[in-house]
C-alpha cells in the first residue's frame, strides 16, 4: 500500500525506486536491499517519501528511515532504543533515548535474519503502543 501526494506526482514507491536508480552505485544496491528485506519481514509496510527525500516505512506508526549519505546507507528505527537487539546489528545513534540505527558501507554484508527481526519487533511495539 502506498501513500500518494508528492509535488512531482508521483506516489511514494516511485520516488524510491527514482532515488535507487539516480544513486548510480553501491548506495542504490544497498538501499534496494534494504527496501526489499522491509517489505519481506512485513508484507503491510507502507512506503512513504518525507522529509524532502528520505524513504520511510511505516505500520502503525513509523518503523524505519532509508537515508543515504556518500559514504554510508543509514537505517534509523524511529523506536529502536525500545527493541530488544540480541545481534547486536544496532551500530549508530547508540547514545540516544529514542532512536537506534544502522550503518551500512560499501561492501558489509547485511545480517538479514536480524534485520526482519528489528521490523517485525518494531511492527510488533507500533501495534502495542495502539493498544494503550
Amino acid at each position: 500500500m502506498n501513500k500518494s501526494g508528492s509535488p512531482e506526482g508521483k506516489s511514494p514507491s516511485q520516488l524510491i525506486d527514482a532515488r535507487i536508480e539516480e544513486l548510480d552505485d553501491w548506495r542504490g544496491t544497498m538501499l534496494s536491499r534494504l527496501r526489499t528485506l522491509v517489505k519481506q519481514a512485513d508484507p503491510e509496510i507502507v512506503e512513504d517519501w518525507k522529509w524532502r527525500g528520505v524513504p520511510v516505512w511505516s505500520h502503525d506508526g513509523l518503523i524505519c528511515t532509508g537515508e543515504t549519505y556518500k559514504n554510508v546507507v543509514k537505517m534509523t528505527f524511529a523506536k529502536g532504543a525500545a527493541l530488544r537487539d540480541p545481534t547486536g546489528i544496532f551500530n549508530s545513534s547508540l547514545d540516544g533515548n529514542t532512536r537506534r540505527a544502522i550503518d551500512f558501507h560499501e561492501g558489509e554484508k547485511v545480517d538479514e535474519a536480524a534485520l526482519k527481526a528489528l521490523v517485525r519487533a518494531a511492527v510488533t511495539l507500533n501495534k502495542a503502543t495502539l493498544k494503550r
